[in-house]
């Protein structure tokens, strides 16, 4: 029982550990959507066969959503405080286009 509750405590733990990071990437002023979404979350989303780069939850599918979780990021996601103004609406723009919501 000490082991499981050890396993677990350590696993808990390391999954915390996505809520601090942060990603200090600053895009150009002028980079596009693409370029934003292909030089920083395709490490961790992959396109899928269907073309989609994501699916997003219906609480996810609009700009203000999809922006704030790039600033803030999220137990696994790391934050991206540096994409904003422009470059983050073209970012969240070309998610909500390129993406399926379910």
């Amino acid at each position: 029982m000490k082991k499981a509750t050890l396993l677990l405590t350590v696993f808990a733990l390391a999954s915390l550990t996505g809520c601090s990071k942060t990603d200090n990437y600053a895009p150009a002023e002028n980079a596009t959507g693409e370029d934003i979404f292909y030089a920083n979350c395709t490490k961790c989303h992959k396109q899928e066969a269907a073309g989609n780069v994501m699916v997003l939850n219906s609480a996810m599918a609009n700009k203000e959503a999809i922006i704030q979780k790039v600033n803030k990021g999220s137990m696994s996601m790391p934050a991206f405080p540096n994409i904003k103004g422009e470059p983050a609406q073209r970012l969240a723009e070309f998610i909500l286009a390129n993406s399926k919501t379910k």
